[in-house]
């Protein structure tokens, strides 16, 4: 009998002002550490983090991380924390930058502290790495023994991004709870191949609530920049609730859908989160979910300016061969398409994304 799980990183902060704070949280796993950095972040992190590490007694080398989440990006870096003897792996940036450090990480085989920029996905608190091709296409999910030692969540930083962000990162966690209770009642596995534990569920459902609870408000404070109670509840939901609940719960048809979406070159600029965001409603129609909760999640995207069909990702016509393409993808072995209680092929979910999109017109103002 495969067991249940429940998993989480060691410490989850959220406050203001934390970047400067940083060797407090360094110190407790080491004292040579590499910082990966996006490119926005790169000189703040130099002026306000490198000299506090600094007088901390903390070394620290600033690297800037090289947009995509590659094998060739994860050796490259992991080739400087040898070359410099780090004992500790800083992600400082987005989804992808904290995806390289928990993998450079787990191959240098030393802690690893998270500090999202932006709230646009679960990924600070998994334990997870997902990995794409040279091409930008999606290659595959590296599942890691451990979830990160530490996550940073200075909601000050994320509050400042551009709102896009943000929406994604509701997006991605507007699934978390459907995807969990698809895998429950498929008793599929979760992201470290374990049964879906009730906490998990919970955690997910909890997500589920804050995220509807707090959109509107949380959406006000996003779009000028400003930090609320609503924007930090929400932000606990986008990134610890989503990422516990969706590595303890699991991933269904709506991440499985977003990683075939990854395989059109016309929608590689498109969030992480906005990809999934349509593929929650094409598990909704696989599902054929009551009118309240597609209404609910329709509510939310468009609460948040997410895109609902796919001429508001900029895709005029929907070439059939393209996606059929993409149905192929998301139903391929290994991946969570078959944490559905209801079977699908791909023929059936190329139909259900012709649907989902007809669906969100319906919708749409």
């Amino acid at each position: 009998m495969i067991p249940r799980s429940i998993t989480s990183p060691k410490k989850f902060i959220i406050g203001q002002n934390l970047l400067p704070q940083l060797g407090g949280f360094i110190k407790d796993f080491g004292n040579n550490a590499v910082l990966i950095c996006d490119e926005f972040i790169l000189n703040k992190v130099q002026q306000e983090a490198l000299p506090a590490l600094q007088q901390a007694g903390i070394s620290a080398h600033a690297e800037q991380f090289q947009y995509e989440c590659t094998d060739t990006e994860i050796g490259r870096i992991h080739e400087i924390v040898k070359h410099l003897g780090a004992n500790v792996v800083v992600g400082i940036g987005g989804g992808k930058t904290m995806d390289v450090a928990k993998a450079v990480a787990h191959f240098a085989h030393i802690p690893v502290i998270i500090f999202p920029t932006i709230a646009s996905t679960d990924a600070p608190c998994t334990a997870l790495s997902v990995v794409y091709k040279d091409d930008g296409e999606f290659d595959r999910y590296l599942f890691l023994p451990q979830n990160p030692d530490a996550v940073i969540a200075d909601t000050g930083i994320i509050a400042a991004a551009p709102t896009k962000f943000f929406a994604a990162g509701i997006g991605d966690a507007l699934a978390t709870f459907f995807e969990a209770r698809a895998c429950c009642y498929a008793d599929g596995l979760n992201l470290v191949q374990k049964r879906v534990s009730r906490t998990g569920l919970g955690m997910a459902l909890m997500c589920y609530e804050l995220i509807v609870e707090n959109v509107e408000m949380a959406m006000d404070a996003a779009r000028r920049h400003v930090v609320t109670p609503a924007l930090e509840e929400m932000v606990e939901a986008t990134i610890y609730l989503s990422g516990i609940g969706a590595e303890s719960g699991g991933l269904a048809a709506a991440h499985a859908v977003s990683n075939g979406m990854s395989s059109l070159p016309q929608l590689h600029h498109i969030q992480h989160g906005e990809k999934v965001a349509f593929g929650l409603l094409t598990q909704l129609v696989l599902e054929k979910a009551d009118a309240e909760e597609i209404e609910n999640v329709i509510y939310v995207m468009k609460t948040a300016g997410l895109p609902l069909t796919l001429a508001d990702f900029g895709i005029e016509e929907m070439v059939e061969a393209e996606w059929r393409q993409v149905a192929e993808i998301a139903c391929a072995e290994g991946d969570t398409m078959c944490n559905m209680a209801v079977k699908v092929n791909a023929d059936r979910v190329y139909q259900a994304m012709v649907a989902a999109d007809a669906l969100a017109q319906r919708y749409h103002d």
